[in-house]
């Protein structure tokens, strides 16, 4: 019997023959090449066991912190710019096509069904708006019957999943339906720029490395259409803070819209509010998918 020894030298090479009968080839391309990085890390770091021992503890730190409206290994992905990087492999899209972004933390509950028009702000806090676009293939094509789910957080900066004793459930989040033309709109409030929940080992690590925890203020939208690649991305408000330093690394200049201030009567009975009023406009185009 021959024992090959674990050594500083071939680590990578024993923990990765272990793996050779593995019998899901995908399983055993992703393990080799974790260890093959992750002992190539220990080695260029060299830690000390104290170190190793208190990375553990955070790793271990963040998986207490998450439950059912909080996913705290999310947000480690997120800050880490891991969440944006598996999005843009998983997301290459033509240049016509609607940019993606993360999906954030706050996606925990299902969007209520809602007729257009209606008003997703159930505790009206925040400085109302209308949110309104249209959903068009690559051709420009409108998309009859798209599926547009929209959440956000309130004027105040916090998500309905935030402040359970506060706003009513599923505030500001609604699932619409595009009419024949592929346009939606809605009524709503403009959201307002948020800290990332800090309170935890996320926090810590952000606050030991001096990064604010802050997002620039900003709708999320997911988009469906048959026959269409669906598009998760965020509406960005024009002139919001943390625009450039988005602590998720979320934002595009593309998803960048202003909020503008119309004087229009008949726009604003079209939408069923007072005028003037606030609109933020963003059409979604969509990628087609091979039949």
């Amino acid at each position: 019997m021959t024992i090959t020894g674990l050594h500083e030298q071939n680590s990578a090479d024993v923990v990765v023959d272990s793996f050779r009968d593995t019998p899901d080839e995908r399983l055993k391309t992703v393990l080799s090449s974790l260890v093959e990085h992750l002992h190539a890390f220990v080695k260029d770091v060299e830690p000390t066991h104290l170190e190793w021992e208190q990375a553990i503890a955070f790793l271990t730190a963040v998986g207490h912190m998450c439950d059912d409206t909080r996913q705290e290994f999310v947000l480690l992905s997120d800050v880490l710019g891991v969440s944006m990087l598996v999005d843009a492999i998983n997301n290459r899209r033509s240049e016509t096509a609607t940019d993606t972004t993360v999906l954030g933390p706050f996606h925990m509950v299902s969007s209520p069904a809602r007729e257009l028009g209606a008003n997703i702000s159930l505790d009206a806090v925040g400085e109302p708006c209308v949110f309104a676009g249209q959903v068009r293939s690559v051709d420009g094509t409108p998309l009859a019957g798209a599926r547009v789910d929209v959440w956000q957080a309130n004027g105040a900066g916090f998500y309905d999943v935030q402040q359970p004793d506060l706003q009513p459930e599923r505030n500001l989040r609604g699932l619409f339906v595009a009419d024949h033309d592929g346009r939606f709109w809605l009524r709503t409030v403009v959201p307002r720029f948020y800290p990332i929940p800090d309170d935890g080992p996320v926090g810590k690590l952000l606050a030991a490395t001096k990064r604010h925890p802050n997002r620039p203020a900003h709708i999320h939208v997911i988009a469906e259409a048959d026959g269409h690649a669906p598009v998760t991305t965020h509406v960005f408000v024009e002139d919001s803070p943390y625009l450039d330093s988005d602590t998720v690394f979320g934002v595009k200049e593309s998803l960048i819209r202003p909020v503008v201030l119309v004087d229009d009567p008949r726009r604003a009975d079209q939408y069923e509010v007072a005028n003037p009023f606030q609109l933020i406009e963003f059409d979604v185009i969509l990628d087609p998918v091979a039949s």
